[in-house]
């Protein structure tokens, strides 16, 4: 059933057989309409809420993303939607940046930069590390931290992980430190015998991740397009793969913060597909992926 009637633009000579509408592209089988329009405006909000850029080969994905919102919140078109997004300043811009942010993460993924970290805390083993895990997502890239850090510290080891997103779901699954026994099997036995408990009954097929463990972390919500909330600077910050959704400009801005709140000597952590050698003035190439704070 069509929704509503829309008037198509003159045709050319090489697409005389397709229709052509002057508000946009309308997939057959889907169940809101959606246009161009639709997605320019997306586009202009979430990168005016997060920094996000996105390019146009997203339509899919953001119309996937955001028409769950629609149906979660009873609206029947994206103008209805993104209408009442703008006129209240609730809870639903929450879930808006969380639908349209994107997590893939896995316990030590990009290994190397685990041995880095490894042989910066063996170096300093009495110092006390304070340490931040930028888009903590599901949390499996935090423990992974917290792990290296506890079996190279030692019992004894003082560290202390601060773990953001600006995601809250994620974040609260992060918090939890509880992971189906699949989403932990590329971890060692030994590993999960000193880090995990093994769930039973109810809970059979469950990792909780064990307290002494988790007493080392902290969780919060951060949004790193605005200004970051640290008193005590940072020896090592994690911010692997969350560049590569903004923009140039953007880009410089966030690592300006992030290098206000890191020590001198800091190690920053970013992700194979980023490349900081425009900011030569804030941090210098030590190593594949990792740079140290000027």
């Amino acid at each position: 059933m069509l929704q509503h009637t829309r008037t198509p633009s003159r045709p050319s000579a090489s697409t005389l057989d397709l229709p052509v509408f002057d508000d946009g592209p309308l997939a057959q089988g889907r169940e809101f309409v959606w246009s161009d329009a639709d997605f320019s405006r997306i586009k202009a909000l979430i990168y005016k809420k997060a920094g996000i850029s996105l390019h146009d080969g997203k339509h899919a994905m953001v119309y996937s993303r955001v028409s769950r919102r629609l149906r979660e919140t009873g609206h029947t078109s994206f103008k209805s939607y993104l209408d009442a997004l703008e006129q209240h300043d609730g809870p639903e811009w929450q879930e808006f940046i969380n639908a349209l942010t994107t997590n893939l993460t896995a316990f030590f993924r990009e290994q190397h930069h685990f041995g880095v970290l490894e042989e910066m805390l063996a170096a300093r083993r009495s110092h006390n590390w304070k340490i931040w895990c930028s888009a903590a997502s599901t949390g499996e890239e935090p423990y992974s931290i917290a792990m290296t850090a506890a079996e190279t510290l030692g019992a004894s080891g003082s560290f202390h992980i601060v773990n953001s997103d600006i995601d809250t779901k994620v974040l609260a699954t992060a918090a939890r430190g509880v992971y189906k026994a699949d989403g932990v099997k590329g971890l060692s036995p030994e590993r999960l015998q000193r880090h995990f408990m093994r769930g039973k009954g109810a809970n059979a097929g469950l990792m909780r991740v064990k307290p002494e463990l988790q007493k080392h972390m902290e969780f919060m919500t951060i949004n790193l397009i605005h200004d970051l909330p640290f008193r005590e600077p940072f020896d090592v910050v994690f911010c692997r793969n969350v560049m590569i959704y903004f923009d140039t400009a953007t880009q410089r801005q966030v690592l300006e913060r992030i290098h206000r709140v890191m020590k001198p000597g800091g190690m920053l952590f970013v992700g194979h597909a980023e490349n900081f050698s425009d900011a030569r003035s804030l941090f210098t190439l030590r190593g594949k992926t990792v740079y140290e704070r000027i």
